[in-house]
């Protein structure tokens, strides 16, 4: 039986110390996208959108453009029925998701053949099986490599993908494993001209990054992964989730406008409980790689922290380029990163994603 009174859990329990191995390497990330690009004002034209209030989420949120698999205009947004959703998240995630991971491979010089365990995270369809094994068929892998469906978890499911990556390979030293998040969120829009549906569909944007995790191997390129940590926050639990809805018969997600500032609240708890056992200030991260979740919520964060915009300026050009991404939003931050060619040696940085739960993930690595 649970005690009456139980002990109080100490702060950062277990939390490993500054200095021992890291957990693994990440040596290269990849990225993908539909091929057709649309303007904020292209989609409203598109689909007949007048509504001023619409309007005005389309064109103020820090987007400027998304990827997105839309179907042909009809003058009264789209009509797809949640079978032809499905479809679509499986066509276009096998596409995206088969290109992410091969560029990922082809930047670390490594082949589908050195593939062993293989993590899928996705929240924009359920298929049976799932996108693991469609996607070890589509690249050819050896069909005894260890695989891992994340599925539902949103936004901040990526850094949940990673953290049980990262273990695998942990445990595995020298093998190589990757994780592939593959997001069609343009297979989750419901369109019924409420607010509701609105803000989703102004915000998110298709795409896949994959990443590679190696553990017992000396890699130049690419940071070591040193510690996980998550905060939950179970008073906002109903701040972001997907619902199905008889009337309209398909799943709608929904967002509370009090994201950002739930958010804000506890991010320093979070960052702090990452940080303090590794002894560690904000001050010493040189990097923070922050899911692109929408204008509000970056600047909640950004506030909160302390942080300039210069630390959050691959967080708000992906959001710009590609709106949200759900789960691989981060990735495609830490790619720019890697692109800019300014990360030295020794530098810390902070990977983060927030999303239903209320939930903030972050992990800590070094270069």
């Amino acid at each position: 039986m649970r005690s009456a009174n139980p002990a109080p859990v100490a702060p950062y329990p277990d939390a490993p110390v500054s200095g021992r191995p890291p957990l693994a390497v990440l040596p290269a990330v990849g990225t993908a996208v539909p091929p057709d690009s649309y303007t904020q004002h292209e989609v409203l034209e598109r689909f007949g959108i007048t509504d001023a209030r619409i309007r005005g989420l389309f064109l103020n949120g820090g987007i400027e453009r998304r990827n997105l698999s839309l179907p042909p205009p009809n003058g009264q947004g789209p009509s797809e029925s949640q079978g032809e959703l499905l479809a679509k998240h499986t066509r276009v995630g096998l596409a995206t998701g088969r290109a992410a991971v091969l560029d990922c491979l082809s930047r670390a010089g490594l082949e589908p053949a050195d593939i062993r365990y293989l993590c899928c995270v996705s929240s924009t369809g359920f298929l049976t099986p799932g996108l693991s094994a469609l996607l070890l068929r589509d690249l050819g892998l050896r069909t005894d490599v260890g695989r891992l469906d994340v599925v539902g978890m949103g936004c901040n499911a990526g850094l949940n993908g990673l953290n049980a990556t990262t273990a695998w390979a942990a445990a595995n030293p020298g093998q190589l494993a990757v994780m592939v998040c593959i997001e069609t969120c343009s297979a989750a829009y419901a369109f019924d001209a409420t607010m509701r549906t609105a803000v989703v569909n102004s915000l998110f944007g298709d795409g896949a990054a994959s990443i590679a995790v190696v553990a017992g191997e000396e890699r130049s390129a690419g940071p070591a992964v040193l510690r996980f940590t998550s905060l939950m926050i179970p008073s906002a639990i109903e701040a972001m989730r997907y619902d199905w809805s008889d009337e309209a018969g398909r799943f709608s997600f929904y967002l509370d406008p009090h994201v950002p500032y739930v958010v804000g609240a506890h991010v320093e708890q979070a960052v702090d409980a990452l940080l303090v056992p590794a002894g560690l200030r904000r001050a010493d991260i040189a990097h923070w790689t922050i899911h692109s979740g929408g204008r509000k919520v970056i600047d909640s964060v950004r506030i909160n922290l302390g942080l300039s915009r210069h630390d959050v300026r691959h967080t708000r050009s992906v959001l710009r380029d590609h709106g949200n991404l759900s789960s691989g939003s981060f990735l495609f931050s830490l790619r720019r990163l890697s692109d800019e060619g300014l990360v030295s040696p020794g530098d810390h940085g902070v990977l983060m994603t927030m999303g239903p739960g209320s939930t903030i993930e972050l992990a800590l690595v070094r270069w």
